[in-house]
């Protein structure tokens, strides 16, 4: 295996500083940096291409020597001390840290179960809500997220870590684009009969419980401030809300504790917890 010795901010360090701040650099090389033990873990567990991976040769862990020996890659990049802990960030600074290619956006591609349960985001704008819809997707059972419209960056480093190791299981697919999706979505309708569209509000609507979530279906999360787009509101079978006590001052939750809650419902009624 190649390995490249970096002492200094040359361009090999540049790009690793664009991959992890710059969203539309991060699009040109269709690649993100990564670092963490258990992102890193799932990344390889889950087939994802690690193309590089960045570390400083004197200073690794037995688990770091063997992803190091063990993962192939392009080419490793062996970084000074103090240019690896500027480039992490953290206080205790990551031993090993990884180039890995972004996947392919097609709604086709993703196996289903056999009684489909998808969640679509429309329009996320905060990092650590998206990382944390994709870590309850991936913990109650979602067989993909799907995040619509002009949204934080998926592949943010922030959104990477606060979704935990999650990100690599769960199947995360962007479209921009809702013709795309309403065909995908009449594809499944025909492909599963009952295949429900369930659109969420913060108005009563139907209580969550009385809604038949043991059938095929998508769930629609709206955008943090402005809810689910109109557009999609008029597209669900059905809308429901999640009751809140009387004595509340709020009137709504926030969007990926409000999933979480609506997910679970989902398990609960298929028996599956």
């Amino acid at each position: 295996m190649e390995e490249i010795y970096i002492n200094n901010k040359n361009n090999y360090y540049q790009r690793f500083e664009v991959l992890k701040t710059n969203r539309n650099k991060r699009y040109k090389y269709n690649e993100f940096l990564v670092e963490g033990v258990r992102s890193l873990k799932e990344a390889v567990k889950n087939g994802w291409n690690i193309k590089s991976l960045i570390y400083d040769k004197n200073n690794l862990s037995d688990w770091a020597k063997s992803m190091v020996s063990d993962v192939k890659t392009e080419v490793n990049y062996c970084l000074a001390p103090g240019l690896l802990k500027e480039l992490s960030g953290k206080a205790d600074t990551s031993e090993l840290m990884a180039v890995i290619e972004m996947r392919e956006d097609c709604l086709d591609n993703i196996k289903l179960s056999e009684t489909p349960f998808i969640v679509l985001f429309d329009r996320p704008s905060n990092k650590g809500n998206l990382g944390t819809m994709i870590r309850s997707c991936d913990a109650l059972g979602a067989d993909m997220l799907i995040i619509t419209g002009h949204a934080v960056d998926l592949y943010e480093p922030d959104v990477v870590v606060s979704a935990m190791g999650s990100f690599f299981n769960l199947s995360v697919i962007r479209t921009s684009d809702n013709n795309l999706l309403y065909n995908y979505v009449n594809k499944l309708k025909e492909e599963y009969p009952g295949f429900t569209v369930v659109g969420t509000t913060a108005h009563k609507e139907n209580p969550v419980y009385n809604v038949d979530l043991k059938v095929p279906l998508m769930l629609m999360m709206g955008n943090e401030t402005m809810g689910l787009n109109k557009a999609f509101k008029e597209y669900c079978d059905i809308l429901c809300t999640i009751p809140m006590s009387g004595k509340s001052y709020a009137t709504s939750f926030n969007v990926s504790c409000a999933a979480s809650v609506l997910m679970y419902e989902v398990t609960r009624q298929r028996g599956i917890l």
